[in-house]
């Protein structure tokens, strides 16, 4: 069975997602494929090592000696891996299809520097929707997508990434905690229809028994950084209401410590949503993508 790590991966997938569905969805099998091979391990051990439970899975006492041996296992892997890449004479760009908020305000600098030490070649990042980005990787026009919005294809493998958390923002001061009823004194730059962002704050307006009707809305933009720029350069006269809008906190990190923005939260809510790695079924055994997918989720940028 060692010499089939495919198995092992399995198994360590179901309990770093306490799921065995979730687990299928990671690893782009069928759920009744990842139970096959749960239960190969057991029969091959001859002994249970994972008891499903109603909140999840748990380790049997085996299973828990199976898991560390099993961690072992896929360090060493991991830097076998790193090592083989060196030896693969392959001149290649590696194509990033991000998402906006991705593509301009996470990945650059630092990050994409380290993926291209990774795989010892050039890396070319494309910005563009979540859905775009899905679509270039069944059209194979770029290797890998970094994604804010879970556009779920039959033949793409998504991995969970970085937990992102949207803020309120404005060029003028805000109260650190915003009541439900302060969300209507401000004026509002939004976000275009289509937006999975907009969707997502609606969402939460919703949970708080807020109409978004009562919001005081100047215009709409269709990209993060438009939102950005507009806020920076609003009106900041003080007999009129901050002009305020929700964006990614890794967006104005540096506008926010050098204090030109200003972001608050809702008492007693957090607006925060999933980013997502994904790439091609048909590549999830590809040296490049394991090794860029491996240094993304080890490193978080």
């Amino acid at each position: 069975m060692l010499k089939d790590f495919a198995k092992l991966e399995t198994f360590l997938t179901v309990i770093r997602e306490h799921s065995f569905s979730k687990a299928s969805a990671k690893l782009g099998i069928s759920q009744p494929a990842v139970t096959q091979q749960i239960k190969f391990i057991e029969k091959y051990l001859d002994c249970k090592v994972i008891e499903r439970k109603k909140n999840g899975v748990i380790l049997t006492k085996e299973g828990e000696d199976l898991y560390r041996i099993a961690l072992r296992l896929e360090k060493c892997i991991n830097s076998a891996e790193r090592d083989l890449i060196k030896i693969i004479n392959k001149e290649i760009t590696f194509r990033i299809g991000a998402s906006f908020t991705i593509g301009n305000f996470i990945i650059p600098g630092k990050c994409l520097n380290n993926i291209k030490e990774v795989i010892h070649n050039d890396v070319q990042v494309k910005v563009e929707l979540s859905a775009q980005v899905i679509e270039d990787i069944l059209n194979k026009k770029i290797d890998l997508g970094l994604i804010e919005s879970p556009v779920f294809k039959d033949d793409v493998i998504y991995r969970e990434w970085l937990d992102d958390e949207l803020v309120i923002f404005s060029n003028r001061p805000l109260p650190r905690s915003l009541k439900p009823d302060d969300l209507k004194s401000y004026r509002w730059i939004c976000r275009n229809e289509s937006s999975h962002t907009r969707k997502l704050v609606k969402e939460v307006f919703e949970e708080i028994g807020f109409d978004c009707n009562n919001l005081d809305v100047l215009y709409e933009v269709d990209s993060t950084s438009t939102l950005k720029t507009s806020i920076l350069k609003a009106d900041k006269d003080e007999s009129k209401p901050p002009v305020v809008s929700v964006i990614s906190h890794a967006a104005i990190t540096d506008e926010v410590e050098a204090g030109q923005l200003y972001e608050a939260k809702i008492r007693g809510h957090r607006i925060k949503r999933k980013l997502y790695i994904a790439y091609s079924k048909e590549r999830k055994h590809d040296a490049f993508i394991e090794n860029v997918v491996g240094y993304l989720q080890q490193a978080k940028c």
